[in-house]
C-alpha cells in the first residue's frame, strides 16, 4: 500500500508560479512511476504529467508542455509539480498517483494508488 498526500494548492493570482507536492508513505516509493492529474469543476479528470521511477524521463500532456514541470526526490519520497505562468484555466483539484513499474502514461487505469487531491484556484 502506498499512501499519497498532496499539498500546496491555494488561491493564487494569474501569472504567478506554484509548486504542488505529493508525499508518499507506506511501501517503498522506488519502483513506482508517478503522475499528476487534475480535475476542473464540471470536467473529467485529465492527465498532466508523469515521471519514471528513477526520474530519468518525464512526460506531459500536449496542452501542458512548457508551463508544467514534474520532478521527484526518491530519497524524500516526494514528487512535485511546478506550474508557471498560472492561468485561470489551471483551476482544478490536482491529484498525484503511483503506478507500479518504471513508466506510466496518461491512462488513469494504469495507476494503483491515488491521493485525495489538493485544490488550486487561479484568479484573473
Amino acid at each position: 500500500q502506498v499512501h499519497l498526500v498532496e499539498s500546496g494548492g491555494k488561491l493564487v493570482q494569474a501569472g504567478g508560479s506554484l509548486t504542488l507536492s505529493c508525499a508518499a508513505s507506506g511501501r517503498t516509493f522506488n519502483g513506482y512511476a508517478m503522475g499528476w492529474f487534475r480535475q476542473a469543476p464540471g470536467k473529467e479528470r485529465e492527465f498532466v504529467a508523469a515521471i519514471t521511477w528513477r526520474g530519468g524521463a518525464a512526460y506531459y500532456a500536449n496542452s501542458m508542455k512548457g508551463r508544467f514541470t514534474i520532478s521527484r526526490d526518491n530519497a524524500e519520497n516526494t514528487v512535485s509539480l511546478q506550474i508557471d505562468d498560472l492561468k485561470p484555466d489551471d483551476t482544478a483539484v490536482y491529484y498525484c498517483a503511483a503506478a507500479f513499474g518504471s513508466v506510466a502514461g496518461p491512462d488513469p487505469k494504469h495507476y494503483d494508488y491515488w491521493g485525495q487531491g489538493t485544490r488550486l484556484t487561479v484568479s484573473s
